[in-house]
């Protein structure tokens, strides 16, 4: 019988990256710190026609770390899913794994994959916790609970759970089974985020259909990253851009499965109407208003994405 605990599997951490030559660097060199053998991963970074120094800091990284399996590719149609894609196609191993081009891993985020991979033989995909740093120096005053997402924040706790329901993993941190990509298809690059454009979805999209067919996907809280949110990523014009793209995104993404399916995603933007007002009287009544209004012009926009044509 086959020791699971002795079976090797091979990772591909796959990053796309768009004009993030401040991060990069630290996020592969923070993965080369890691505590896995090199033999035993691969890194591979594709460019997506970016216009700053991101290749000069690749290189850079990969005359600094030779040992370490680095690959570098080039997408020429521009949007995170046509980038996502590309790393699959280019891809070795058994296992995929996306990180954000400004997502860093902690020093034992390969080695306790690893190890819950062999743990845990059904797992199909996962989310790991991500943590976000602040460059300003502090978490802005409309935070909540309910507004942590927008910052592609996730914490379900310190044990191995299931995503359940309408849960899924974010994409800063997160990972499939290569043979269930093949099974079920690539990211849709109808969705996804293109250069400054904060549509989305295309991750909703995959884990649904995995989902769809029985897939496996855990929580591993000791998969931490740490996400760095720059202070414009706090500001109330991005999250009106977030909302808007991401009603759009929802629109796309519904409209493409069914007339249906969208007129259901209208009905349940009622419901969520309904729980926003809930949780504005709510912050309200504890005197924290800030974080009630913030979450009134996210549903706003969301609900103007949702119902414009395009």
């Amino acid at each position: 019988m086959c020791d699971n605990k002795n079976r090797k599997i091979m990772l591909s951490v796959i990053i796309c990256t768009y004009n993030r030559d401040k991060y990069i660097y630290t996020t592969l060199e923070k993965l080369a710190k890691n505590n896995l053998p090199f033999s035993e991963y691969e890194i591979i970074l594709v460019n997506n026609l970016c216009t700053d120094k991101t290749e000069e800091k690749c290189f850079s990284f990969h005359s600094q770390y030779p040992s370490v399996n680095f690959r570098y590719f080039i997408e020429e149609n521009q949007g995170l899913s046509y980038a996502r894609n590309r790393g699959i196609a280019e891809s070795n191993g058994d296992f995929l794994i996306f990180l954000d081009d400004d997502a860093f891993v902690a020093g034992d985020y390969l080695g306790n994959l690893s190890d819950r991979l062999k743990e845990y033989p059904d797992l199909d995909a996962f989310g790991g916790k991500i943590t976000p740093f602040y460059e300003s120096g502090k978490e802005p005053e409309w935070m909540s609970s309910w507004s942590y997402s927008w910052v592609s924040a996730l914490n379900k706790g310190d044990d191995v759970v299931l995503f359940e329901g309408k849960e899924y993993p974010i994409g800063a941190n997160m990972g499939i089974r290569k043979s269930v990509i093949e099974q079920c298809g690539c990211f849709n690059v109808n969705l996804g985020r293109k250069q400054n454009d904060l549509s989305g979805g295309e991750e909703k999209d995959l884990f649904f259909r995995l989902k769809s067919k029985g897939a496996k996907i855990y929580y591993l809280p000791n998969v931490k990253v740490e996400h760095c949110i720059p202070e414009k990523r706090t500001t109330k014009d991005y999250i009106i851009r977030l909302g808007n793209g991401i009603g759009r995104s929802e629109s796309a993404r519904t409209r493409e499965i069914s007339l249906l399916c969208f007129l259901y995603r209208c009905v349940l933007e009622l419901i969520k109407w309904g729980g926003t007002i809930v949780l504005w009287l709510s912050f309200v009544l504890k005197g924290k208003k800030s974080k009630g209004d913030i979450l009134v012009v996210f549903r706003y926009y969301v609900t103007r994405g949702l119902l414009s044509e395009k």
